[in-house]
């Protein structure tokens, strides 16, 4: 039977931290999530606006229900707020003979008291002796010892002093530490991990975004980490880069603080993959197509496409080493790979500053015939001049916007003339990689059209 990860604590009506953030970790993550409830918020991104406990007779419900069932091997520990409910999470965890992780909850990021009067007391004495690591922040690691932390050292001291009370390991998470009083570059951040053998740092990039349920997202996939079979220092490693990721992709979903968004790498890994997924199908389309061939230019061709919101050119894949002409056949110099083509990713992220939905762009030879083909098939055209460019742009990030600019729209279609040592070309845009590859081969089909009617005319 496959084993399940516990969460004990608070509901989150606001959906960014306790219980809510738990199991979004734990889905995120691979590891089934079960969850005990042992108060109801009434909070946002704002704060805190009320606690209403659950009485102990359904926290003790809660917990029998799970372990009649599930093989749990590692639980953790959220908001339990009242002196009662951390005795009672504290005996059953222990009779479970589980794993912990104790995050000790104190107050909402948003703001806003999360534990009741006394309920500390029950922390040190119930609670923290069956954890197998603890997770306090530096304000729960000195509201728990009085330690004043300003600097590594006092952040050790206070970890010591957990230790003391019979935790097995303490990790004091460092994303409130002033860097410059704990001696640390600006940019880093800094978790402290310590045992009785050993006190390791485990350094990391600081990240700009929300943190509404970082506590949260940390404890949790550092338990899931562990249910795994990981080391401790490991599963605190990744656990650090998660919660790391998970602010950065954080969403002003609300007013005040922004939830961290512990599915953002999942989806954002979807998307490169359908994103690959839609040019190995496009190129293949254009490589069956015999008359392709006829519309790479000299230079080659190269089609693109971004993930939606990319923002840099390592967000846009393309073919690496473009598709070149191999005798009549069209052939692809190279794999499929993000930040493949600079000149590609220019022209979409230009195109997608207007349209986000337009995500995928690729270049071939401009000639006559195909702009009065593509005008006659209904497609919307426009051009730019490149003597019109301002000294210091890049043509195609400038070129694309300006001919967006002429029509009043995304075209289909942009095309430029050339210039000194530039080859004239055409830019097909549209919203994905398998779209774009559809117009070209209607227009590779129609150029065919063309010349047959002409050498039939001769």
């Amino acid at each position: 039977m496959e084993r399940s990860v516990l969460t004990v604590g608070g509901s989150d009506s606001g959906g960014g931290a306790g219980i809510q953030a738990d199991l979004k970790t734990f889905a995120a993550l691979g590891v089934h999530g079960l969850s005990v409830i042992t108060a109801v918020t009434a909070q946002n991104t704002l704060g805190v606006r009320g606690v209403f406990p659950v009485p102990a007779e359904m926290i003790a419900s809660q917990l029998d229900a799970v372990a009649e069932d599930f093989d749990i091997s590692w639980a953790k520990t959220g908001m339990l707020f009242s002196p009662d409910a951390i005795s009672l999470v504290a005996e059953r965890l222990r009779a479970l003979h589980c794993s912990v992780v104790v995050d000790p909850v104190i107050a909402a990021e948003a703001g806003g008291s999360l534990i009741a009067d006394g309920a500390l007391i029950a922390l040190r004495e119930k609670l923290i002796p069956v954890a197998s690591v603890v997770t306090p922040n530096i304000f729960e690691a000195e509201a728990i010892t009085g330690v004043r932390i300003s600097d590594l050292e006092s952040a050790r001291e206070a970890a010591m002093r957990i230790l003391g009370m019979g935790a097995r390991a303490v990790v004091v998470t460092g994303g409130h530490l002033e860097c410059r009083a704990a001696g640390l570059p600006a940019d880093e951040c800094v978790d402290l991990l310590v045992t009785k053998d050993e006190s390791v740092c485990i350094s990391g990039r600081r990240r700009s975004g929300g943190n509404h349920g970082v506590g949260c997202t940390y404890s949790a996939a550092l338990a899931a980490y562990l249910s795994m079979g990981m080391g401790l220092q490991e599963a605190a490693r990744h656990a650090q880069d998660f919660a790391a990721e998970s602010i950065e992709r954080s969403r002003p979903v609300g007013h005040g603080a922004a939830p961290v968004d512990q599915a953002a790498s999942l989806r954002e890994d979807a998307e490169r993959f359908r994103v690959v997924s839609s040019l190995d199908h496009a190129v293949s389309m254009l490589r069956d197509e015999q008359m392709f061939v006829g519309l790479i230019p000299e230079v080659g061709s190269n089609i693109g496409m971004a993930i939606p919101g990319a923002l840099s050119e390592n967000d846009v894949a393309a073919v690496e080493g473009r598709i070149v002409r191999a005798g009549r056949r069209a052939h692809v110099s190279g794999c499929i790979r993000f930040g493949a083509s600079r000149h590609i990713a220019r022209i979409v992220l230009s195109a997608m500053r207007f349209d986000p939905g337009i995500r995928a762009a690729m270049n071939i030879k401009l000639c006559e015939d195909l702009l009065s083909e593509a005008a006659r098939m209904g497609l919307r055209i426009s051009s730019f001049d490149r003597g019109e460019e301002p000294p210091g742009e890049s043509t195609m990030s400038w070129g694309t916007a300006r001919a967006i600019e002429r029509l009043g729209a995304v075209p289909d279609l942009i095309w430029d003339a050339g210039g000194m040592g530039k080859e004239p070309m055409i830019r097909i845009l549209g919203r994905d990689a398998v779209s774009v590859a559809t117009i070209a081969v209607m227009l590779s089909n129609a150029l065919k059209r063309r010349t047959r009617q002409n050498s039939g005319a001769r």
